[in-house]
């Protein structure tokens, strides 16, 4: 190291990012520790100060912060305060291109009263930050947010919050190209307009029953889980898509053309057949169908899906590669009218790959028949998965359903497999 020139020892020195290795490399040599000043990141862990009691974390996250001379990434998992934060970025806070922030205790800080400025009100000294990253947060109040013009990546995982301030917070931050919210509790509307926006994951927590309003012309990535009611208007390149509700029931979505969505995954326990049936219209293009919704109904009570035309179903899906099919939806297939009279000519043209859970031997002939026709018709196929999960073994048709699955892998055993 003594024959390195400086430049190579900083580059060196550079990839040491954890807080305590940095403060004990500090003491190797003179020359190390001259050049901890040129680091660019730093990282104190969940447990870094566990058996330090003579200095404050505030203290030491600020000593170290303060011996930087430019310092671009600010990660922060062990506790600290208010007052601590806004001492860091007031002198960090120019130079920060990235700052990441477990704020675990920011509800109880809150409850404590005023006597420390709110953490997320300190974190505007961050101008020019390019992305955010913050972990239990209590946001009930609109943040004092200035604009960050250069915010691209806002990530909030774990928050109670609110519409209006939610709302107040994405204003602050009008450029954003990903946008991640997971474990969101005590909102009702969630409207977004980001022009910027690519990649958007929501994930809301409660009874279900969000509604969601998306504009942003750019997105090509969409996860929402918790929403009952969604409405997206820019839609033309919009290439992945995931709906869930575990907590309640679809019931209405609304969006513009799908002409570039290659992936499309529906999940949840109930879905009203509405939104079930125009999501399959809109995705005509798709090539991967991903479908694990058990049940359908406008109201309470749950109940099956009507029949779904086999022919109907690939004719309308024309570049379908892969399909990922549960219960409620496999079921709706093998209908046994949907397979008299098929045309000689059709064909199921682009199907590689396909993934069937069964979970009752009901009705066992006509899902024989449709697993045998997705044989006959899809050309391309390559692999199927068949996947038995959860059936009653009590039920007197079980035992002759399965081996007549044994019979159909073993005929097709290049291409079938059982789990």
């Amino acid at each position: 190291m003594d024959s390195l020139p400086d430049a190579i020892v900083q580059c060196i020195l550079s990839n040491i990012t954890n807080a305590k290795d940095v403060a004990s490399s500090s003491c190797v040599s003179k020359r190390w520790k001259e050049s901890i000043p040129y680091l660019n990141r730093l990282v104190f862990t969940r447990n870094v100060f566990d058996n330090l009691k003579k200095y404050s974390p505030d203290d030491i996250v600020g000593h170290m912060v303060s011996s930087i001379i430019r310092l671009e990434e600010l990660v922060v998992y062990c506790p600290f305060t208010g007052s601590g934060l806004a001492s860091w970025l007031s002198l960090a806070g120019p130079s920060l291109r990235r700052l990441e922030l477990k704020m675990d205790d920011n509800l109880i800080e809150q409850n404590l009263g005023s006597r420390n400025p709110s953490k997320l009100d300190c974190i505007t000294a961050a101008m020019n930050l390019e992305s955010l990253k913050l972990w239990g947060v209590n946001m009930t109040h609109c943040p004092k947010w200035d604009t960050f013009y250069r915010l691209r990546d806002l990530q909030i995982v774990g928050t109670v919050t609110d519409d209006s301030s939610l709302s107040a917070a994405l204003r602050a931050c009008p450029n954003l190209s990903n946008l991640l919210l997971l474990g969101c509790e005590g909102l009702k509307y969630v409207s977004i307009e980001l022009p910027q926006l690519e990649v958007c994951n929501l994930d809301f927590n409660g009874l279900g029953n969000c509604s969601l309003y998306l504009n942003c012309p750019k997105i090509q990535h969409l996860e929402v889980q918790g929403c009952s009611w969604i409405r997206v208007l820019e839609t033309r390149l919009l290439r992945n898509l995931s709906i869930s509700n575990t907590s309640g029931r679809v019931n209405g979505v609304v969006f513009g053309k799908l002409v570039a969505l290659e992936s499309l995954e529906m999940r949840g326990v109930q879905w009203c057949w509405h939104a079930v049936n125009e999501m399959l219209r809109l995705s005509g293009e798709v090539k991967h169908l991903f479908m694990k919704v058990e049940f359908t109904g406008d109201s309470d009570s749950l109940q099956p899906f009507p029949e779904i035309d086999f022919v109907d179903f690939f004719n309308s899906h024309p570049k379908l590669t892969k399909f990922d099919i549960h219960g409620a939806m496999f079921a709706a297939l093998c209908q046994r009218n949907s397979l008299k009279n098929v045309d000689y000519r059709f064909m199921i043209p682009c199907l590689e790959e396909v993934v069937v859970t069964v979970r009752s031997p009901l009705n066992a002939e006509q899902k024989m028949s449709t697993l045998e026709s997705l044989i006959q018709y899809g050309k391309k196929l390559k692999k199927m998965r068949i996947k038995i999960l959860q059936m009653k073994s009590s039920h007197s048709s079980t035992d002759d359903f399965f081996e007549e699955i044994c019979r159909f892998t073993r005929m097709n055993r290049r291409i079938v497999s059982i789990e």
